[in-house]
């Protein structure tokens, strides 16, 4: 009898993973990293001599670790950048131990908190427990090799301890620079619209990541004269993840759950403010109102997933073009709103006109039986700045933002309107605005400098 060699093929339970669903390039450096982590245990393993002493410790810590976990468990686990301190044990580990259990006892933390907080794609918590492990792991070659530069019998005891805690110190920063390195390079590959200014080293993140590297090092250096202080930080570890989530709580009220902008009432407010503050200082500013063109027909035609979609890629293009010091907001339904501090007339015409090219040029695909359609939507956008006239208070520059975009919706949507009361005159862009509006977007910034100027 022949027998015939069928192909191999990936098992149905493999082929499913969602990690194969990831773009090339992240994939690969997903199993880079992962494969790097595996690499760096294995040579540590072979270097390595147990001891009774080290595996002792090493029990103690990680056992403080899955009791913070324990304790925080009933929290659960934000989605995103997660912020949390129960890791403050795995610097002594790094510290106090051979490389080899730094490397392991992150890989423990992050199993624990998959298996008892919440299932999460295991390539993610893969992939989390390996940059951690080695940012730890090279943390603790820094310590240890350091240490080894510096005599232990000069300096007396004061100096030696001050030695001690500035290399602590120093190892700590390196593991913070290796896990953000690995982390940033994640992230800019899933998503380069991110703002990582905001999303990994805004003021909250750096507090946290602040605070948890004190605490460690306190808990090192308590570790180090006696192991049995080790439990000890546990209350002062689950006040301070209490206080994080706290804080979550507040930032995650004034947002929009589905564009993570600024919900309305955030959005209001705050403007409110920087209405008064212009007006008082005299400083010129613009108020953006944006509305996707045909959302319903985008909704009845394609579903509400796509069209919930639509407005996650609008955020994502505002976030991008827009500075740190404007507010962009999710208003309602698919309307947003923008305000552009010392911003003005011509700029924020501009600025809104950037924005409506941008995304004019995106497109998302729907899933279909065909394999899926490509979906373009455009935007129409009304325009309002603050001037000498009648508008020095937030309605007002919404009512003449509204009545701007309701011309544009007008006028053939795809477009800009702003209209000046200063000299009555009405400005425009767009390739919906036709052949006429064309001509005056093209004498829309002389006007708007004579505007300025009067």
């Amino acid at each position: 009898m022949r027998m015939t060699r069928r192909p191999w093929r990936r098992p149905a339970a493999i082929g499913s993973w969602p990690l194969w669903a990831l773009p090339r390039w992240l994939r690969a450096y997903v199993l880079t990293i992962v494969a790097a982590a595996l690499a760096a245990i294995a040579i540590a393993a072979s270097l390595t001599t147990i001891t009774a002493h080290d595996l002792a410790l090493f029990g103690l810590l990680l056992g403080c670790t899955a009791l913070a976990v324990e304790l925080t468990r009933k929290a659960g686990e934000q989605g995103g950048m997660i912020l949390d301190v129960q890791g403050v044990w795995e610097l002594p580990a790094a510290i106090l131990l051979p490389p080899l259990y730094a490397l392991l006892v992150p890989m423990a933390r992050i199993g624990l908190v998959q298996l008892r907080v919440r299932r999460a794609p295991v390539y993610r918590r893969v992939f989390t427990g390996a940059a951690i492990g080695l940012s730890y792991g090279a943390a603790s070659v820094t310590f240890h090799g350091l240490s080894g530069l510096v005599p232990r019998e000069t300096g007396g005891v004061l100096s030696h301890g001050a030695v001690w805690t500035l290399l602590v110190f120093i190892s700590a920063l390196v593991k913070w620079a290796l896990n953000n390195l690995i982390v940033v390079a994640a992230i800019k590959a899933s998503d380069p619209l991110t703002r990582l200014r905001t999303e990994v080293f805004g003021r909250e993140h750096l507090y946290n990541d602040a605070a948890e590297t004190c605490i460690s090092v306190l808990v090192t250096y308590g570790v180090a004269g006696n192991p049995f202080l080790a439990p000890v930080a546990l209350p002062v570890v689950t006040l301070l993840q209490r206080s994080l989530r706290h804080v979550q709580l507040l930032t995650d009220s004034r947002a929009d759950s589905k564009t993570g902008l600024l919900n309305a009432a955030t959005w209001e407010r705050e403007s409110a403010a920087e209405v008064v503050r212009a007006v008082r200082t005299k400083s010129p500013l613009a108020i953006a109102l944006l509305d996707v063109d045909k959302f319903k027909a985008i909704n009845d035609t394609y579903g509400h997933l796509v069209g919930d979609q639509v407005l996650k890629e609008i955020a994502h293009t505002l976030n991008s073009l827009l500075r740190d010091y404007d507010l962009a907001g999710r208003f309602g339904g698919e309307e947003f709103s923008l305000l552009l501090p010392q911003t003005r007339a011509v700029d924020a015409f501009r600025i809104a006109e950037r924005v409506r090219a941008n995304i004019a040029g995106l497109s998302i695909i729907a899933p279909g039986a065909s394999g899926g359609e490509r979906v373009h939507f455009t935007v129409s956008i009304g325009v309002a700045a603050l001037d000498s006239g009648s508008r020095r208070e937030l309605v007002e520059l919404m009512a003449a933002a509204d009545a701007a975009l309701y011309q544009a919706k007008a006028g053939g949507r795809d477009q800009v309107q702003m209209i000046s009361t200063t000299r009555g005159l009405s400005a425009v862009s767009g390739p919906g605005a036709g052949a006429a509006a064309r001509g005056s977007r093209q004498e829309a910034p002389a006007a708007f400098r004579r505007a300025q100027n009067a």
